[in-house]
């Protein structure tokens, strides 16, 4: 059962990022967690960057003694990445 909800929410939460990722990218409003990284483009008037957002919770405890075994909390960390273009 405690595989299932952590393997539930690494995916919701994954799916959460990837949303944030594309509205701070077409906003321009990133958050202080965000990372930017810019790409190199063959077109001199364009410039790529790919946004990187993190969203990290915390994962309830099913059985007992497992953050003690494994020495850490238990945590989903998702990823998202979405495109940045600007042009020059």
């Amino acid at each position: 059962m405690q595989l299932i909800l952590a393997i539930s929410m690494r995916d919701a939460d994954a799916l959460a990022a990837a949303d944030q990722a594309s509205i701070r990218a077409i906003s321009g409003n990133f958050a202080a967690a965000d990372r930017e990284l810019t790409l190199d483009s063959p077109d001199r008037f364009s410039n790529i960057s790919l946004l990187i957002a993190t969203h990290t919770r915390k994962i309830p405890h099913l059985l007992p003694g497992l953050t003690q075994l494994l020495g850490r909390e238990l945590q989903t960390d998702g990823k998202g990445v979405a495109i940045i273009e600007n042009t020059r």
